[in-house]
């Protein structure tokens, strides 16, 4: 294993990751990431930046390139939807995060987004590992739904070698033979990457789940076991979202739930911002 993705300065050495003037990924404050599967309309983003920035949340997610089982399935609304995340992101003073699947698409994307994901999918897509390691930007990395922890690490040192240091790990569950939920959400895996190296690393529970009632405790697990901060996708009419309805929580939920992690963010000596504390930050 490089020494790149390993402790350098020492076994404690933790690594914070600045996506904006005001948030960070690694550092004692949880960072906490929501929005929709799919951007599907400026009315849907507006309520989304309106109530995620109350929760509050640190950043806006929502897909603009999306890559579907099904060819016939929604693809996203590409730069269209790009433009509408962006302006959300904006008027709620929220950075942004997207998935890009090419050069073409970071190229596309790159001055509108504060931080670059890395599906699944491509997490061995290594041609768009080694497009993505030669920019200055965040990028966040999620590990593959059949990929071994060592296989991720490398997928993330490819980045790194190419001279990106800003990568974020982001656990999403693992496929299975148990069909009871979507994936298997691999928090050991969250205790081993942690110990191994000295990269932020996040969870994404809804993936994992693919049940929206699952989510919640997934989400304080995760937590508790030392994640450094959520992905949770979440939309204003979760019945009615284009894509993985099943798995969005209501931006009601979201709000509930962001309330529930400080207890257990305490318990293990970190903390959530609170909304009196961002709104403050981001005057």
């Amino acid at each position: 294993m490089d020494d790149l993705l390993t402790h350098k300065r020492s076994p404690d050495h933790r690594t914070e990751i600045a996506i904006s003037p005001e948030v960070t990924c690694g550092g004692n404050r949880l960072m906490l990431v929501a929005g929709p599967c799919a951007v599907e309309s400026e009315e849907q983003m507006q309520e989304c930046g309106d109530a995620l920035s109350k929760a509050p949340v640190q950043a806006l997610r929502g897909g603009v390139f999306k890559p579907r089982t099904s060819p016939y399935s929604f693809q996203g609304m590409g730069e269209e939807g790009l433009q509408i995340l962006v302006e959300s992101g904006k008027q709620h003073g929220l950075p942004v995060i997207a998935e890009i699947m090419s050069a073409k698409q970071l190229e596309d994307a790159y001055d509108s987004l504060d931080v670059l994901q890395i599906g699944s999918r491509n997490m061995q897509n290594f041609e768009l590992l080694k497009e993505v390691s030669l920019v200055k930007k965040t990028v966040l990395l999620k590990r593959g739904f059949a990929a071994t922890i060592e296989e991720f690490l490398m997928a993330a040192e490819y980045i790194m070698a190419g001279g990106n240091a800003n990568v974020i790990l982001c656990e999403r569950g693992i496929r299975s033979f148990d069909s009871m939920t979507r994936n298997v959400l691999d928090l050991g895996a969250v205790a081993v990457l942690k110990q191994m190296t000295h990269l932020p690393v996040i969870v994404d529970p809804s993936h994992a789940a693919g049940r929206y009632e699952l989510i919640a405790d997934l989400a304080r697990a995760a937590v508790a076991c030392g994640a450094d901060g959520l992905m949770i996708e979440c939309h204003p009419q979760p019945k009615k979202s284009v894509s993985d309805a099943r798995q969005a929580l209501s931006l009601t939920e979201m709000s509930g739930l962001v309330k529930s992690l400080a207890a257990v963010a305490a318990a293990i000596g970190r903390e959530v911002s609170l909304a009196s504390e961002q709104v403050l930050a981001a005057k």
